[in-house]
């Protein structure tokens, strides 16, 4: 990650989103909020339209910076935090002080705006990522695996297979995590919490490799360098407030938001920290 100021990261992402006024675009104002990893980023769109992204300038910079970024995309735009009326968030699992303040920041714009808010899997955020990818052999891979570090030697993880939408048959409830070609990533191993050879036990396979991304592989990748095992670039491994705006926007439609009273951070497992007993 480059040390660029926000101002340059929201010049770079407006040419890439294809910077527009948002006076003509019909629809909600959406904010979506990429907290959970280590690169902190938000998003504003219209509807279907994504507007522009703004990434934060350095790893954990989400307490110092995610306000500030978030008034400047919306100002940027002719709007004002007060038209959001969606906020989409990765919600875990993930970094626990990450996913505190992307909560945080719906219930806000919920008592504030009655916003609506969807809340989403990390693990399905990174798992999207994959659609960037061109490398001619996308083709060959059927399978794919997200992985944090959940630390103490554990990491969170979800396998996916690549698959044709099935939207007959496709569950109401379950998010489509896209891929390129119109495919979808389906998830056949939920969210949950695992040990490297544990993982590699069940799932390394040389004859039908497993593709891994995720921040989980940026201490510990030669954990999991095995046989039957193959890896996404760096540049796939991180989530971004795009990808948890195009899955959110699909589950949005289903009417699928999340009770803001029960909104809850995903952690899989309790933090490290605990409170010290007193006499």
């Amino acid at each position: 990650m480059d040390n660029r100021s926000i101002s340059d990261n929201d010049r770079t992402d407006r040419q890439a989103c294809g910077a527009r006024s948002a006076a003509d675009d019909p629809g909600p104002c959406i904010l979506a909020v990429e907290t959970s990893g280590r690169h902190g980023s938000v998003a504003l769109a219209v509807g279907p339209k994504l507007l522009g992204q703004t990434r934060f300038t350095g790893p954990m910079r989400h307490s110092a910076e995610l306000f500030p970024a978030v008034q400047r995309l919306v100002s940027e735009f002719g709007k004002t935090p007060t038209d959001i009326r969606q906020v989409y968030i990765s919600a875990g699992p993930g970094s626990f002080t990450g996913l505190r303040i992307a909560v945080t920041l719906a219930k806000m714009m919920h008592l504030t705006n009655a916003a609506k808010i969807v809340a989403l899997s990390t693990l399905d955020v990174i798992a999207a990522n994959t659609a960037d990818y061109t490398d001619p052999q996308r083709a060959d891979i059927r399978k794919i695996a997200a992985v944090l570090d959940a630390k103490r030697g554990q990491f969170y993880t979800a396998v996916y297979q690549r698959t044709a939408p099935d939207h007959d048959h496709h569950p109401t409830t379950e998010p489509v995590v896209p891929d390129a070609d119109g495919r979808i990533w389906k998830k056949i191993v939920p969210d949950c919490l695992t040990t490297a050879s544990q993982f590699l036990d069940r799932f390394a396979d040389e004859s039908d490799p497993l593709w891994l991304l995720g921040e989980g592989l940026l201490y510990y990748k030669g954990k999991f360098d095995v046989p039957g095992i193959r890896f996404y670039g760096p540049e796939f491994w991180n989530p971004d407030a795009e990808k948890v705006y195009i899955i959110g926007r699909q589950m949005a439609e289903k009417d699928l938001f999340a009770d803001p009273l029960d909104l809850v951070p995903n952690y899989l497992r309790g933090p490290d920290a605990r409170p010290m007993k007193t006499s």
